[in-house]
């Protein structure tokens, strides 16, 4: 599923309607077709019905038992298939505002008022600004209500009774619109959200930005959101997450090869797009003639005297993500003390003092390095005398690929690695908001603000693949294209939990997936087994990072 900037989703659309030819108002009325439809949904979801009011398929005979004979015996004639995606089935709808803007969204809201009508629902159209300030399509969609005769107030001139009403439809401003709402808008924002009644955007919430997700005050706090045609970024980067309610997305006819064509560069991670555009083997298949050596060997230079258990993780998550083989490096006062905390596990001292890391330990790390499938360094390592020597020693000699995260990221941002000899095999970085701070030269608030296009303006620039962690993991690689997952779970948030995720990223590329496949799929299962171990928790604020591992 591709995720679209504004931009994208104009430049898209104009391409429908001038190269297809698939008029604009045909695609305004599929619009209007799929909001009403989730307001439906939404309708007997919350009245506990389902399907059509008598509970068949929708059909019923013409005429009547007595116009033919006897008493059940149909006459001649023919049969009108009712249409269950806008049957209420028994629920009880009530009455619906919608609140519609002099743009298309407007033109959208409208639209679906008239399906709404059809549907037997009562609804009352809440224009922000004069109708006639409507033009093109969204003044096609106005004569047609008016012509039905759907009511309709201008608010300003007219009393808008939110306290009567069952739901609003938010229709006020689309991905085209910029900055703060203002003047009518804005306080017919503020109004929706007071009413305490559910709320259903077209395509967003009202008062947020389609690119970054930033909410402007005011912004519609949706109980759904009606997404149409592509996924916009604003709605997979929080706040906006939050203020869009549940998404679902829709289509209206624009087609997705299009996207393809036009190279829109970011998708939502799911096991479709890990099969087809990033040709990941889902069903982690093994062959029957494997054995350890074919899945790989993972070097972890990792962990210190107050942080081994971080290097533990990591190795242990690994292994569990399918690799053969771990040599996890350590100081050597450490291994005394973790000998048979993982038997799978091979264990090697690269020297160190008092349990951390010096900059002389470097050599014996490339040395494991050789024949090794790729390097993980960093969790647990903690900072010491002339790391970044010690990093550089690593990035330009390790002839196979590498995964950076923790104190290893930190000693990148204090480093000039532009300056370093550019390697010959691909370096994944996994760095949590406040180390991406760092490594940009940002606020964290300013990471933030764009996950994608900061992850995507990095990675190219600097030529890597880079994991963005937090609410919807964002992995953007040095081509220019972005993955943004959606699995996980908020119990995740607990220390230890990006340890695993190195351990497993390492894992999958040790068995022969290239840097987005190994990235973009362990972010995927990392998530993936957070949702099966929180369900497995009374309380998944209970989870621990070991219960990750163990869920893979």
């Amino acid at each position: 599923m591709y995720v679209v900037t504004a931009e994208e989703m104009r430049r898209l659309d104009r391409e429908t309607i001038e190269r297809l030819g698939i008029p604009a108002v045909a695609l305004m009325e599929n619009a209007g077709r799929a909001i009403a439809e989730e307001i439906i949904k939404l309708c007997r979801s919350r009245s506990g019905s389902a399907g059509s009011p008598r509970g068949d398929a929708g059909t019923e005979a013409a005429g009547t038992a007595g116009a033919g004979g006897g008493e059940g015996i149909k006459p001649p004639g023919f049969t009108v298939s009712g249409d269950n995606a806008l049957a209420l089935g028994g629920a009880d709808a009530g009455h619906w505002l919608v609140l519609a803007g002099k743009g298309n969204n407007g033109g959208d809201g409208l639209a679906a008022a008239r399906y709404l009508r059809e549907a037997g629902i009562a609804v009352t159209l809440v224009y922000a600004a004069a109708p006639e300030s409507l033009a093109g399509e969204a003044a096609l969609q106005r004569d047609a209500a008016a012509a039905l005769g759907l009511p309709a107030v201008v608010y300003g001139r007219d009393r808008v009774d939110f306290a009567a009403c069952s739901g609003i439809v938010d229709a006020l401003l689309g991905t085209g619109s910029a900055g703060a709402p203002r003047g009518a808008y804005a306080e017919l924002i503020a109004a929706a959200n007071s009413s305490g009644k559910p709320i259903v955007s077209a395509d967003i919430p009202s008062g947020l930005d389609a690119d970054t997700g930033q909410a402007h005050e005011p912004c519609i706090h949706a109980a759904v959101t009606v997404c149409l045609a592509f996924l916009k970024r604003g709605l997979l980067q929080y706040p906006g997450a939050g203020n869009a309610g549940q998404v679902v997305v829709r289509s209206i006819g624009i087609p997705a090869a299009l996207a393809r064509e036009g190279g829109v560069p970011v998708s939502l991670l799911t096991p479709e797009v890990l099969r087809t555009r990033l040709q990941v083997d889902v069903s982690r298949r093994r062959s029957p003639e494997g054995h350890k050596g074919t899945y790989g060997h993972v070097l972890l230079a990792a962990g210190s005297l107050s942080m081994s258990g971080a290097g533990l993780l990591a190795a242990r998550a690994a292994l569990r993500a399918g690799c053969g083989l771990v040599t996890w490096a350590l100081p050597a006062m450490l291994l005394p003390h973790v000998i048979g905390a993982a038997p799978e596990l091979m264990l090697a001292a690269a020297g160190g003092e008092n349990g951390t890391w010096s900059a002389g330990t470097a050599a014996e790390v490339l040395r494991l390095s050789t024949g090794r499938d790729v390097t993980a360094v960093g969790p647990g390592l903690g900072r010491f005398a002339d790391d970044q020597e010690w990093l550089r020693a690593l990035w330009e000699g390790i002839a196979a690929p590498m995964v950076i995260d923790a104190d290893a990221l930190n000693i990148l941002a204090d480093s000039d690695y532009s300056s370093w000899t550019s390697r010959c095999h691909p370096v994944i970085l996994t760095p949590h908001p406040g180390e991406m701070a760092r490594l940009a030269g940002i606020s964290t608030a300013e990471v933030q603000r764009d996950r994608i296009g900061l992850a995507l303006a990095y990675a190219r620039e600097h030529g890597v693949t880079l994991v963005l962690k937090g609410a919807h993991t964002v992995v953007a690689t040095p081509e220019g294209e972005a993955y943004v997952n959606i699995t996980g779970h908020p119990g995740m948030g607990t220390g230890g939990a990006g340890d695993v995720l190195t351990g497993i990223i390492a894992g999958l590329l040790a068995q022969g997936l290239n840097a987005a496949q190994a990235a973009a799929f362990g972010v995927y299962l990392h998530g993936l087994a957070g949702e099966r171990a929180a369900r497995q928790r009374h309380d998944p604020s209970a989870l621990i990072a070991g219960d990750i591992i163990e869920a893979l």
